[in-house]
């Protein structure tokens, strides 16, 4: 498992091709798995890769809560698709985190005032640094249920429908039909929000406006990021 070279074009490819239909690295809801694949990319993936940078810009957003999502963190090569092997490196983990930040200066027993100089500087920059991130951010992981009026109704055409939908901390992920009988199939679709920017009464009046293609939505599962 894994994909290949996070830090060369080909690695990002194969990174954007598994978010395609995905929120995150595993499951629903941010976990260690997007971070050590975070961690591994050098820096945004370019706009073409729009799943790609959809991830990587949503997981930064956690920069301060990182260290407390769930799950254990392990190797690249845990991740990703099974038949691509990973070649990122152990060596490759040059990130910009603040833990690369040497808060205790050098082990030698005599510094020079260079030496200190810098360190300090270093120090002033980690605090200004700390001082302006930016405040948590509450978000919601929510699965919605929408159903068509009938077995004849193009459900590609609705989840289109239902994908343009695009407002400030909304961010939609994967999606299924499900059959709920007698031929008709139920659009099953994740999707993340900010809870103070959109919530589920604009969801669902926005997208049963769509009334050629959609009877109804309800909420399926709601959870708290």
């Amino acid at each position: 498992m894994g994909f290949g070279d996070l830090r060369s074009a080909a690695g990002l490819q194969v990174l954007n091709d598994y978010l395609a239909d995905r929120s995150y690295i595993e499951g629903f809801v941010p976990s260690q798995a997007d971070v050590a694949v975070f961690e591994a990319v050098s820096g945004p993936p370019p706009a073409d890769l729009c799943h790609a940078l959809r991830w990587y810009n949503h997981i930064k957003s956690y920069e301060r809560e990182k260290a407390s999502l769930p799950g254990v963190k392990k190797a690249l090569g845990k991740y990703g698709p099974a038949d691509v092997e990973d070649t990122t490196g152990s060596g490759a983990t040059d990130s910009k985190d603040d833990d690369d930040i040497d808060l205790f200066g050098s082990d030698d027993e005599e510094e020079s005032e260079e030496a200190k100089r810098l360190r300090e500087e270093r120090l002033a920059q980690y605090e200004s640094k700390k001082a302006k991130k930016p405040a948590l951010v509450a978000k919601s992981s929510i699965l919605l249920d929408v159903k068509p009026w009938d077995d004849e109704t193009d459900m590609a055409k609705l989840e289109e429908c239902v994908r343009s939908i695009q407002a400030d901390g909304l961010v939609w992920g994967s999606s299924k039909l499900v059959p709920v009988g007698y031929g008709i199939k139920k659009l099953q679709i994740q999707c993340v929000v900010e809870d103070d920017k959109v919530g589920t009464d604009m969801l669902e009046e926005r997208i049963t406006a769509f009334e050629d293609y959609v009877q109804s939505m309800d909420v399926a599962a709601f959870n708290k990021i």
